[in-house]
């Protein structure tokens, strides 16, 4: 169908996927409870053409989905490194050297390749040891089981999904889950110090996947340390784009794209960093920074080491290339993802629009004062040529629905200016959050 055909008709009859879903399930029933739950995502999904869209072709940051060109600010290729040519070009050798995919699980055989990149990021890093696994997922639902046991687990409240289902699995298994208030250090420390527990594992995002904002990891760290706890941190969304601060950085966001754990000055102790590298370096692949010990135990206990299939050769040579040119230009990388960033944010700012990025980080959320309206806000981004990711509930709360948009290094000035252009007609358009609601409600 047509983008044009698809654009039609947003505001009416918005109970059609509701009607569609209801009749696949008995009245009453478990499914059909959450079916009503989900109905504003169904909506959206069966009906919207920036959700489960089909792009047909890229052009850099321009996708097409049917004949409609839009500037794609839904990427999280923050370094633009899935574009660039050295990249891409490192590609074929690793091919006719290793074949497409090496199908052994690694405990059974583990190409070198693994061996150089691990060391990369573990100089990168100044981590003791890193494990890399093909994803994030993988990482949570088997290693947050195996450093929680019969413990406690205390769970950052907007922690990623991700984190949530993996600790989910570790209750199965034992452990007790313990939620505390988003970014609240004092309601952590109130839980901790009431629990008995000998195994304590606390679990966060670094950057939000949502918000572009970071915790003050020296706190919870701190308060890691102090009750003899395990720091568990997901940064999916920082490493690569935020590192080590000093004299030598071209930007805010710090020097090498190290990760949140060296952007606040912190060190290992009592900290175990996951990120990947499908964000910032573009490659199926992801990895855990350790004691050699963990990892060593890790080789025999966590499935993905066992028995699943690895990342292909191609993401593994990404993988290494990336690392080869974060550091022979990835702070100039960062520098322009910081500047067109940056003008995103003044732009937001000057019209008043609320925003509950304070970081800086190229993540920017823009809440709706009516979650209803994301379908007519979406169709009008759509129209006017922006393809960003629409936040519908139950993703996030009513309070929060809107879209985010997220800028990287690949994203030309021209498209941001286009994307500035556009803001300005939303916020004349449409009715927006003023700054001082989303202040209460966002919290890091």
């Amino acid at each position: 169908m047509a983008p044009n055909t698809l654009l039609k008709g947003f505001s009416s009859d918005k109970a059609r996927a509701q009607r569609v879903t209801a009749a696949a399930s008995p009245r009453g029933s478990w499914l059909d409870r959450w079916l009503e739950t989900v109905s504003d995502l169904a909506r959206l999904k069966e009906r919207h053409p920036m959700l489960d869209a089909v792009i047909d072709e890229i052009d850099g940051r321009r996708i097409r989905i049917g004949d409609h060109w839009l500037y794609d600010f839904a990427s999280c290729n923050y370094l633009g490194l899935d574009l660039d040519d050295t990249v891409i070009q490192s590609v074929l050798p690793y091919l006719e050297k290793w074949g497409t995919h090496p199908s052994w699980s690694r405990l059974l055989g583990s190409p070198v390749i693994y061996e150089e990149i691990e060391a990369k990021l573990t100089k990168l890093l100044g981590a003791e040891d890193v494990l890399a696994l093909p994803t994030i997922t993988h990482i949570h639902m088997s290693v947050i089981p195996i450093l929680a046991g019969s413990g406690t687990i205390f769970l950052d409240g907007r922690a990623h999904k991700t984190i949530y289902d993996g600790c989910q699995v570790a209750r199965h298994h034992g452990a007790k889950v313990k939620k505390f208030r988003h970014d609240d250090p004092d309601h952590l420390q109130e839980l901790m110090s009431a629990d008995g527990s000998k195994t304590k594992l606390i679990c966060m995002d670094g950057v939000n996947s949502m918000t572009g904002n970071a915790p003050d990891l020296r706190q919870f760290a701190s308060i890691a340390r102090d009750h003899g706890a395990l720091l568990y941190i997901d940064d999916a969304h920082g490493f690569g784009v935020i590192g080590e601060r000093g004299s030598g950085e071209l930007c805010d966001y710090g020097m090498r794209g190290n990760g949140i754990v060296k952007h606040f000055g912190e060190s290992y102790e009592n900290v175990v960093l996951v990120a990947g590298l499908s964000k910032s370096f573009s490659s199926l692949l992801a990895f855990i920074a350790c004691p050699t010990q963990l990892k060593d135990m890790l080789k025999i206990a966590a499935p993905p080491y066992l028995y699943s299939g690895p990342s292909p050769i191609a993401s593994l040579a990404t993988t290494l290339a990336g690392l080869e040119v974060n550091e022979v230009r990835g702070d100039q990388l960062r520098a322009d993802l910081h500047r067109k960033t940056n003008t995103v944010l003044t732009c937001l700012e000057k019209l008043g629009i609320a925003t509950p990025n304070r970081s800086g980080f190229p993540i920017v959320e823009i809440p709706l004062a009516d979650h209803q309206d994301v379908d007519e806000v979406g169709g009008y981004l759509f129209k006017r040529g922006i393809y960003a990711t629409l936040a519908a509930y139950p993703l996030v709360p009513k309070n929060e629905v809107g879209f985010r948009i997220q800028v990287t290094a690949a994203n030309k000035d021209d498209q941001i200016a286009h994307l500035v252009t556009v803001l300005e007609e939303v916020a004349d358009k449409f009715t927006l959050q003023n700054p001082s609601k989303v202040a209460r409600w966002s919290g890091g």
